[in-house]
């Protein structure tokens, strides 16, 4: 948050005057008459204020070159054309491992690696990497009354310098160590602070020591260096680039110089752009994420550079092995790459529920307190605090969770009441009539910023924290979207979920209504608070658990309505963040913070470190709380290091001189995710404690109680579905799945086991076994919610016991009978086939996918084939879901289709066909992952249950001039729509 987030509780000031409405579409969003739900575009109330007319003219300080669209805001740049205080040049700009500053002569950098600390070992406490300036670099004679900003890209910026006579433009960038530079109108100028110590000058290249740090800069060949006192000066051979970079440090110039040769094979090979993608692969849970550069050489036709990763990349980094040298920043050791242009992190997304299942609300005393505390909170779920968009959120969210939780077990008529109240609150603020003026959401379309009135803590004149306050919205819709499924299919509302989602975090590259992923830092891996940034350490973050509430709160929207890109994007920022959390803000290793920092965790990450304190409490409990709240089943990433919890909660006691005495709930929950029986006794000694104002007592004791006898999160195994989490007590597992949707599902876990779930229900099983939802609960007896083993389960991610599978071998041209909707695609050839679908994983392999070609996109060619035959499966209904493991190596322009074939009653003819869209592989080496989330390209005739049926898959390659990798045995799977 930012000084202005203080949360005291005080409701945003309206604004005056609403002229007309917009009402919303699934594809576009036209101005309409007189609407009756969606957004208006008129001025309802402040909006971002800053230095000259900046309310209106947002782009003044951007370049007629800059990108098109809406302006990036919450970024660790903002400050550049978001100015506020500093309206010529900007705050310092902590990149990583660089810092940086803007002045009329140029840029500063600082490799400041000594951290600051202050505080107390049990109180407030900082440590922070200050902005010290070790060089400035510019042209000879700049004077530039602003610094304008001439482009960027999704970790990069471009500051540009113009005084009519010279020109400056700068590219930098977090995890970059080289800053890139062209110029005009004079000579290239680096200016150290102190006298620099040159321990290389062989013309083009040039290293030095300023400030106790160690730099090179690279002009271009032909051109050389002089040093004269302070400053380093370079003709540049008549050319206008150059670059400097920040080396690692070394004990001897010895080491120095080699470090300056090597990184100088790369000098010249400027970064002009930058772009993450990511994949979910809900099959084996993995969250692949591919970091990309974009370079252009100034000498040569080299392409590779230099790149940082921070510790939340290095950690989960497949592929690439890093360099030796490193550096210190705010964050902890930042490795390096070399010579590449694009790397790639797999991560594993362990899943989130919309509540914990009931296996311990039981019978008798414990049930009959929570049917107590429900019946209490049906006349107000919401219990509002204010009316501005915040404390509507949190009203929100607490009645999202007492409706899951009445469901869960039995109680309609308190459900039903939470529902109708979110209903209510969510139909009022997503309705525009013209003259609205509070409870109203207006877009404007100069920031691309969508802002709910009454504002607070800054939502609108600094675009401060929209993500913390529009994911309870989210959060709250998906659970309306369960309940009253029409609701949700009701193009305005339903737009306007979309809406705030994309005003926070869009996830859609094409619409340039609103920047992309606007609040989350792409490569530092977790959001910002603050829209402007304008602060001397850089931009902040309080509440990374609200954060993470508008992660989880995509995945459970898009799942509940059937919207995987927005369940996907969600999915990716929630681990992302997650492994964010647990290094910037936990330190779970213990290896990031400074190490005389006296405290296990931070309240607040800032551009250049961390602060063990909060925007408006001193309370060890409030500073701990910030980054826990809002409990809710979407935030169990926070129990995914137990023995961190049961530390950090004893940290807070002893801080604090005894157990909490305010926000007892929201730390007692916590501490329930690393000693559930002693948050319970905590809970049952004090019965009179204070609620939280985003909390109710039924979901506290619902959450503590439950989780007293499911134990801890367990990450040792996961889903192959979104919703879905496993815990540990004693040694023994309990598996859990919600079906938020209206088909049958069947969840398979990573280490064999299987649920069945009914739609609309929550199941547990394994060391305790319940079932509820849908208004019902009861400990599970019906067999098709009970968990049975998979026929032959094999962990994903290992490699079967047994090389062979026991049926089919792969020598025996006659496949078994599948007993499993999940088949693999194994060797083993029937008469015109590649292989078999078999209902066991097999030994793992490989096959060839044949190059295109030529164009066959949607008609198989030299396709390779997998049959099962004699399958007997019910139909539930749906479309196939798969994940096939695919590796191209180093190709580039390959794309491989799959199509799925059912022959329901093994007569010959196909009565149901499904073609995908072709995937496009990358040219990275390694397994990408194809699944059904690439969408149907056409389907034809009408799935129905298989008797003695034939199930085929076909593969082929849709584009490409080489061959494609395809992986079996234990790898590449279907899941049937089937029973």
């Amino acid at each position: 948050m930012t000084p202005q987030g203080i949360r005291a509780g005080l409701a945003g000031a309206t604004a005056a005057l609403v002229l007309t409405g917009v009402g919303l579409t699934a594809a576009v969003l036209p101005a309409r008459a007189a609407p009756t739900a969606g957004y208006t575009t008129d001025r309802v109330g402040p909006l971002p204020t800053g230095c000259g007319d900046l309310s209106t003219r947002p782009r003044q300080f951007v370049t007629p070159h800059a990108p098109a669209g809406a302006l990036p805001t919450n970024d660790w740049w903002s400050s550049l054309v978001f100015k506020r205080t500093e309206c010529a040049y900007s705050e310092p700009l902590h990149a990583h491992p660089i810092s940086f500053d803007t002045y009329g002569s140029g840029l500063g950098f600082s490799g400041n690696d000594t951290a600051a600390i202050s505080g107390t070992a049990t109180g407030v406490g900082e440590f922070h990497y200050p902005y010290v300036q070790d060089i400035r670099v510019g042209v000879a004679g700049l004077a530039a009354p602003v610094v304008t900003v001439d482009d960027w890209s999704d970790w990069t910026v471009t500051p540009y310098w113009s005084d009519g006579s010279h020109t400056l433009r700068a590219t930098i960038g977090k995890g970059l160590p080289f800053a890139y530079f062209q110029a005009t109108g004079g000579n290239a100028v680096v200016t150290a602070t102190g006298t620099p110590a040159v321990f290389l000058n062989d013309g083009a290249t040039i290293g030095f020591t300023a400030n106790g740090h160690d730099y090179a800069a690279y002009a271009p060949t032909g051109a050389s260096w002089t040093v004269s006192g302070s400053t380093l000066t370079s003709g540049l051979a008549g050319h206008d680039y150059f670059s400097v970079a920040l080396l690692p440090p070394s004990t001897d110039n010895a080491g120095r110089t080699a470090l300056a040769r090597q990184f100088g094979q790369y000098a010249h090979n400027h970064v002009t752009g930058t772009r993450v993608d990511y994949q979910y692969a809900p099959a084996t849970g993995a969250v692949t994420t591919t970091y990309s550069l974009t370079t252009r050489a100034r000498e040569g036709n080299a392409t590779g550079t230099v790149i940082g990763l921070y510790p939340h990349q290095w950690k989960n980094l497949t592929g690439a092995t890093p360099l030796a040298p490193t550096y210190r920043t705010a964050r902890g050791t930042m490795k390096l790459l070399a010579g590449v242009t694009s790397y790639r992190t797999t991560m594993t997304f362990h899943g989130v529920l919309p509540e914990l299942p009931a296996v311990g609300d039981g019978t008798g005393a414990d049930l009959t307190a929570l049917t107590r505390y429900l019946t209490a909170d049906r006349a107000d779920p919401q219990a509002r605090q204010g009316e501005d968009t915040y404390w509507t959120g949190k009203g929100l969210g607490r009645a999202a969770r007492i409706a899951e939780i009445s469901d869960l077990v039995g109680d309609t008529e308190t459900r039903d009441r939470a529902t109708a109240a979110i209903k209510a609150s969510l139909t009022d603020w997503f309705t525009a009539p013209a003259g609205k003026t509070t409870h109203v959401f207006a877009y404007n379309g100069d920031w691309g910023a969508l802002i709910g009135y009454p504002a607070s803590y800054g939502s609108d004149s600094e675009l401060n924290d929209h993500s913390f306050h529009y994911g309870y919205y989210v959060t709250a819709a998906a659970t309306l979207a369960r309940f009253d499924p029409a609701w949700a299919r009701t193009a305005p509302y339903r737009d306007m979920v979309d809406m705030l989602i994309r005003d926070a975090n869009n996830y859609d590259r094409s619409d340039t209504r609103f920047p992309f992923l606007r609040d989350f830092d792409i490569y530092e891996g977790h959001d910002w608070a603050s829209g402007h940034g304008s602060f001397g350490a850089g931009n902040d973050e309080e509440s990374s658990s609200e954060g993470m509430n508008f992660a989880s709160a995509m995945i459970l929207w898009g799942q509940a309505t059937g919207n995987t890109a927005i369940r996907d994007a969600g999915v990716f920022l929630y681990t992302t963040q997650a492994a964010a959390v647990d290094e910037y803000w936990f330190d779970v290793d213990g290896d990031n913070f400074p190490a005389s920092f006296a405290h296990s965790g931070v309240g607040m990450v800032w551009g250049d470190g961390g602060a063990y304190s909060t925007w408006f409490s001193a309370e060890p409990e409030m500073i701990n709380g910030i980054n826990r709240l809002p409990i809710t089943a979407g935030h169990l990433y926070l129990g995914d290091h137990p023995a961190y919890v049961r530390s950090a909660y004893a940290e807070m006691v002893r801080n604090n001189g005894g157990e909490p005495s305010v926000w007892q709930d929201v730390l007692w929950s916590y501490q329930a995710l690393g000693d559930g029986a002693a948050a319970l006794a905590n809970l049952r000694a004090n019965p009179g404690y204070t609620v939280e104002e985003g909390e109710s007592r039924g979901h506290t004791f619902h959450w503590i109680r439950n989780l007293a006898v499911l134990g801890t999160v367990d990450t040792a195994v996961h889903a192959d579905y979104p919703l879905a989490a496993v815990f540990t007590a004693d040694g023994a597992r309990t598996y859990v799945a919600a079906n938020t949707g209206d088909q049958a599902i069947t969840v398979t876990f990573s280490d064999g086991r299987v649920l069945s779930v009914p739609p609309g229900r929550t199941v547990a099983a394994g060391a305790h076994s319940w079932s509820g939802g849908n208004g019902a609960a009861q400990p599970s007896s019906d067999p098709s919610e009970t968990p049975t083993e998979s026929p032959s389960p094999t962990p994903t991610g290992t490699t079967p016991t047994d090389p062979t599978p026991t049926s089919p071998t792969p020598s025996d041209p006659t496949p078994s009978t599948p007993a499993s909707p999940t088949l693999y695609l194994v060797s083993g050839a029937l008469a015109g086939t590649s292989g078999q679908l078999s209902g066991a994983a097999g030994a793992r392999g490989t096959a060839t996918v044949a190059a295109a070609a030529g164009n066959h996109d949607g008609t198989p060619a030299a396709a390779l084939a997998y049959r099962a035959t004699g399958v007997d499966l019910a139909y539930q209904g749906g479309t196939t879901a798969f994940d096939l493991f695919l590796d191209a190596g180093t190709a580039v322009g390959n794309g491989v289709q799959v199509r799925i074939s059912y022959d329901l009653t093994g007569d010959g003819t196909v009565d149901r066909s499904e073609t995908y869209r072709y995937f496009a592989t990358d040219p990275i080496a390694g397994y990408e992952h194809y699944t059904q989330a690439a969408g149907l390209l056409s389907a034809t005739g009408t799935a129905g249950d298989l008797h003695n049926g034939t199930v085929t898959v076909e593969v082929w390659s849709a584009i490409g001039s080489q061959p494609t990798t395809l992986g079996l045995g234990d790898q590449s799977r279907l899941v049937l729509p089937y029973e």
